[in-house]
């Protein structure tokens, strides 16, 4: 089990912010915490502690007038941790390339593998001609409808028709190299993760995962390390300390030593 930090980019600032809170239509998202530094002082952290592995989220939408600004602040943090860090948001077979020439080890994508709600295998295949199953991150984010766990997609905004189970990580599981998956309805509230989902995440195992949402004290995280069976990496963004959190981030970088 593995802490990867995290890089979340908003409006061209580095931000946490309440998962289920994004507008496309005027920029907005609840934010926790907006940080005085750019992403290159985090990237240059991470580089410095040796936490590879931890990912760079554009949260705001290629067609915005923020993403330029966002953009930049990304490319700029690749460029402090080459190979370093993982990226996603508005990822496509025409920028994958880039942003790996930049310094990513890999591109995150969801959303252009789901539209209208519909998984589209031939799109995966296609960006997976492009970058390569050992430079790709399936991000299967999910928020619980009826139940049971949903893939969510354009910045965690519109539900899929993929259930999230077992099963359909096996079948995803032979087109990328990892899986990233955030609880959504609890990413950024602090108030614990999601247990039935990391308990599957921990039985399933047979790819590596990052499971994000809702860790929000040390005893949280023992809790989640034996509901996991400390087969799942984890990232925590809100409730650490740099920022705006009480999770120290010195004792997060001992689950990488």
């Amino acid at each position: 089990m593995r802490f990867r930090p995290c890089i979340d980019i908003h409006n061209g600032k580095v931000k946490q912010i309440v998962g289920g809170s994004l507008r496309d239509a005027d920029g907005f998202a609840q934010a926790n915490f907006t940080s005085l530094q750019d992403a290159r002082f985090y990237a240059e952290m991470y580089k410095r502690d040796g936490l590879k592995g931890g990912h760079i989220i554009l949260l705001n939408p290629p067609e915005s007038p923020y993403y330029g600004a966002a953009r930049q602040q990304a490319l700029a943090a690749l460029s402090a941790f080459p190979g370093g860090m993982q990226i996603g948001g508005g990822i496509t077979p025409e920028n994958a390339a880039g942003y790996l020439e930049a310094g990513a080890s890999h591109v995150i994508v969801t959303s252009y593998v789901f539209r209208d709600g519909r998984f589209h295998p031939d799109r995966l295949e296609k960006l997976v001609r492009e970058t390569g199953k050992s430079h790709l991150v399936l991000d299967l984010s999910c928020r619980k409808k009826d139940g049971d766990y949903y893939v969510v997609t354009d910045r965690w905004q519109k539900f899929t028709e993929m259930k999230l189970t077992p099963e359909v990580l096996d079948e995803l599981a032979s087109y990328c190299d990892e899986f990233l998956i955030h609880g959504v309805d609890v990413e950024g509230r602090r108030s614990g993760m999601e247990e039935a989902l990391s308990v599957m995440l921990g039985r399933w195992a047979k790819r590596p995962v990052t499971y994000a949402g809702g860790i929000a004290s040390m005893e949280d995280l023992a809790r989640f390390e034996r509901m996991t069976g400390g087969s799942v990496d984890f990232t925590i963004g809100s409730a650490l300390d740099l920022f705006g959190g009480d999770i120290p981030y010195e004792k997060l970088r001992l689950y990488n030593c």
